[in-house]
């Protein structure tokens, strides 16, 4: 089809026009009857997002994304233009995408008007189909709609009442085409309102005259709860003219969570070579972010974005990355005291309400990890005040007394592998207990560093934190040294 360049020859290859909607209707029936993949790379919505996308397309509607910040919606939007026939014919020069079956533009009428079966067309690939815009408070009617061109207009010598004196907006130049706008309640109410018609009427306004254009747009907006509060809403008209509105959500589970973040991280090629991330540190990192979800400190209204553990994993790699080409080591393995690298991912993407404010960044990060840490300890061992029914011999209590009797671990950021096993090592009981439980192979030490992180937690131990080291210590004796 992409040889024919006439509209004569196009007429007599029977292509039919079909409006957009149609389009993605079409195309979406023959992926759902092939049990194909309709939303590649989102992961999660399988059972809830999805489902109503494919049911609004279905329906041929105006579709608004519901969500926090973080919940793939302009993602989604992006992966429309995969549900759009692979090329479409444009009268040539046309600046409204003007289909040669069904002119729009008055530049397209004119030229069919005058070359008839000889009027050029080119083709347009869906990827060029599709028009994002983000919502912000200087946006006018002149971006979205258009406006008078009196250069134009001088020019050609035409009246303002002319459609040929208008410059044209985004939407009228997204005819045919998926069209987005991105944080809707951040547009200012009464640009909101210059939308009514063309989800409706398809007729636009400009300068006081009216022009009848039924431009052929999917529309789909993108907002966050938020907004509707804080910074803006969206007005109940246009709410009403947008047919389906649909929920986002994070993902459920850690191990969803932590697909999706092996996923979007970008991770260069020697980094997964030569550094090992265990399991248990890729939860513990997932375990962070659905902590901050359900914090005391942070604004739940916000979101916490899954962006998090994304930075949060490439930050974690290039903490041990770092000290592994300070030490010229091939190869290592990822600490828990590499954490301290992630707490930039977490400081940034948190918003924190008056009491985290009154606490300072930081130590919120710090509390999160250590309540994510606290949790993943328990899963492994047992709780240090509780010992289980019948239980007379405190696993804990080799540990407890080496640490009692003054001796310290100090956990380097920058240590070699060989230090940082010796100083675990030498802790009277941990190798023992870690040897309890079913570790996987190379990752014992990790688990020892785990069980100190753990116990420092619950104040068995006392955990300081310096600007190059942790330091694990008798609490007792630590909190008679502060008197002092």
């Amino acid at each position: 089809m992409q040889k024919i360049n006439t509209l004569g020859a196009l007429k007599a290859s029977a292509y039919q026009s079909k409006s957009i909607k149609e389009e993605l209707r079409g195309n979406l029936i023959e992926k759902l009857q092939k049990k194909e993949t309709v939303f590649e790379g989102i992961l999660g919505f399988d059972d809830t997002v999805l489902p109503d996308i494919e049911r609004a397309i279905l329906s041929r509607h105006n579709v608004l994304l519901l969500g926090l910040r973080g919940q793939a919606k302009t993602r989604i939007a992006r992966l429309l233009t995969h549900l759009l026939d692979e090329y479409i014919p444009v009268v040539a020069g046309s600046e409204l995408n003007d289909d040669p079956l069904q002119p729009l533009s008055r530049y397209a009428k004119d030229l069919i008007a005058e070359k008839g079966d000889d009027t050029p067309i080119t083709w347009m690939h869906r990827s060029e189909r599709y028009v994002e815009k983000l919502a912000t408070p200087d946006v006018s009617v002149a971006d979205l709609i258009g406006d008078v061109d009196p250069i134009k207009a001088a020019t050609l010598k035409l009246p303002y009442s002319d459609e040929r004196v208008i410059h044209f907006g985004l939407i009228p130049r997204a005819h045919r085409c998926i069209f987005v706008i991105n944080e809707l309640p951040d547009l200012q109410a009464r640009i909101q309102v210059s939308l009514f018609n063309i989800l409706q009427e398809g007729d636009i306004q400009i300068r006081g005259f009216k022009l009848r254009l039924p431009l052929d747009i999917q529309f789909l907006f993108t907002a966050n709860p938020e907004d509707y509060t804080n910074r803006g809403s969206i007005i109940t008209p246009l709410k009403d003219r947008i047919e389906s509105q649909v929920l986002t959500h994070y993902p459920k589970t850690i191990e969803l969570a932590r697909t999706i973040t092996a996923q979007e991280a970008r991770i260069a090629e020697h980094q997964q070579k030569n550094i090992h991330v265990a399991d248990i540190l890729k939860d513990l990192l997932e375990e962070v972010s659905f902590t901050a979800r359900n914090s005391e400190f942070i604004d739940e209204k916000s979101g916490v974005s899954a962006r998090l553990t994304i930075s949060g994993y490439e930050n974690l790699l290039s903490t041990a990355e770092r000290r592994m080409l300070i030490n010229k080591e091939k190869k290592t393995n990822v600490r828990v005291t590499d954490f301290w690298g992630v707490i930039p991912a977490i400081t940034g993407k948190v918003e924190l309400v008056y009491e985290g404010e009154q606490e300072g960044p930081y130590v919120v990060a710090m509390n999160l990890l250590g309540t994510a840490t606290k949790k993943k300890f328990l899963e492994f061992f047992p709780h240090p005040d509780r010992l289980k029914k019948g239980e007379e011999r405190d696993p804990y209590g080799a540990i407890r007394m080496w640490f009692a009797n003054g001796n310290v671990v100090d956990l380097l950021n920058d240590s070699t592998d060989k230090d940082y096993k010796k100083q675990l090592e030498q802790v009277a009981g941990l190798e023992r207990l870690v040897n309890s439980i079913d570790v996987p192979k190379g990752e014992k030490h990790l688990y020892m560093e785990l069980v100190l992180h753990g116990l420092s937690e619950f104040n068995v131990v006392n955990k300081d934190v310096m600007e190059s080291k942790l330091s694990f210590g008798d609490m007792l004796s630590d909190m008679l040294g502060d008197l002092e």
